[in-house]
């Protein structure tokens, strides 16, 4: 193996065509639009109309500096309407499931052109549009002292104007599309859920960080990534763990010793923390993902999260997916593969039927044969398995006997 530098990787140049990290300039049927060019509108003044070309919305990555001039920009156009007489309104992107686009060039969810007006004059929108603009009040603050903040600390700023958390939380991702800016450059941030362990270095806001020497339980992934820098490996690739059971037991086992590779879970449903983690260890270091997820729709739903996005960040997808994480397991073919006993199959639900034919007709299983073939065995069995399910053959199973075998084999699609 060989020593991999975040910092030394070849840099990608944005306008080459043939760049397909950057794949919102790869095709002329795709025009990107900035959040920032129609980011408050008079109150009069309808959403702009939908082009017949598909447009997406995206952000950039911005300093706080970047991100305070956008809010103060914003807050002046506010002014001039309310000069004006006419109140004021926000043009934001929507994110509703219809505004949501899945690009199979791009692989990857987007967010498309369609607007919604936010004025403080509809009796409708009137809370909404006093609780964006005292967020965006308190965001101005927080990234003028350059520190983050909780979701929770937000709330509690202002209890009696949001009432509940998810008004005050709901408002971020509006605010990140309307500035342009990716979520974490808001500096509000969710507690720590996501681990990493294994043959990974970085500095975390100038400390060093060796992930082979963080103790058993590994490191937690900060949930502000703009801290890391300087991430180096001699990984040979990334496993990717659904739940945090399998992770405990690779990282006692030190499995990263004997086969180098850097291992991360999410504990479940991935957090944008652990997302931009992901991606980032992927773009820097080059590294490919093996997934480890349970033999249920539920672990392909996540698989999908990672590698597509999700529809409530699909204006940050470019910087929260990683696309072509290959599937090691657990596989519905590993039940017979490896005699897995009946009492450790479990009876799918009829949610769960249904759940994996409906997988069966999304892009990014239909892309790939073998996951749909491997669906096709879920589904005709109505059979499902837990990761913990090889723990039936002992403890350590997983790690000195499943893992060493597949990845001998390469039995990974």
């Amino acid at each position: 193996s060989h020593h991999r530098s975040g910092s030394n990787s070849a840099k990608k140049d944005d306008n080459d065509p043939n760049n397909n990290n950057n794949g919102i300039k790869l095709e002329t049927l795709v025009e990107e639009v900035p959040s920032s060019t129609a980011i408050v509108v008079p109150s009069s003044t309808p959403p702009p109309s939908t082009h017949p070309t598909t447009k997406i919305v995206s952000v950039d990555e911005m300093s706080p500096t970047e991100v305070i001039e956008s809010i103060e920009q914003i807050t002046i156009q506010i002014l001039h309407q309310i000069l004006s007489k006419n109140g004021f309104a926000f043009a934001i992107p929507s994110r509703s499931s219809t505004n949501q686009l899945y690009l199979p060039h791009l692989d990857r969810i987007v967010l498309g052109d369609k607007r919604l007006v936010r004025s403080i004059l509809h009796v409708k929108e009137a809370r909404k549009a006093a609780i964006t603009t005292r967020v965006m009040n308190l965001l101005h603050k927080v990234l003028d002292k350059n520190i983050h903040i909780t979701k929770r600390d937000l709330f509690y700023t202002d209890v009696k104007l949001f009432v509940d958390q998810t008004d005050s939380d709901g408002v971020l991702d509006d605010i990140a599309t309307m500035v342009g800016c990716t979520r974490s450059n808001l500096h509000v941030v969710a507690s720590d859920k996501g681990l990493v362990v294994g043959r990974i270095q970085f500095e975390e806001d100038g400390d060093e960080i060796d992930c082979t020497k963080m103790g058993v339980g590994g490191k937690a992934i900060p949930p502000y990534i703009d801290k890391i820098t300087n991430i180096r490996s001699d990984a040979e690739f990334v496993l990717l763990v659904e739940k945090e059971a399998a992770y405990m037991r690779m990282a006692e086992d030190r499995f990263y010793h004997r086969y180098p590779c850097v291992v991360i879970t999410a504990k479940g449903q991935p957090d944008v923390a652990t997302r931009m983690f992901l991606s980032r260890l992927v773009r820097e270091l080059g590294l490919p993902v093996l997934g480890l997820v349970d033999a249920d729709p539920y672990g392909l739903k996540i698989l999908s999260v990672y590698m597509s996005g999700s529809k409530n960040m699909s204006y940050d997808s470019a910087s929260l997916t990683t696309p072509d994480i290959k599937w090691l397991g657990l596989r519905p073919s590993d039940l017979d593969k490896f005699d897995l006993p009946e009492q450790c199959r479990l009876d799918m639900t009829e949610n769960d039927i249904r759940t994996g034919k409906e997988l069966m007709k999304e892009e990014f299983i239909l892309k790939n044969p073998e996951w749909v073939k491997e669906l096709e065995i879920m589904v005709k069995t109505k059979k499902k398995a837990e990761i913990q399910a090889l723990s039936s053959f002992g403890f350590q199973y997983i790690t000195e006997t499943y893992l060493p075998q597949k990845l001998k084999e390469g039995d990974w699609i």
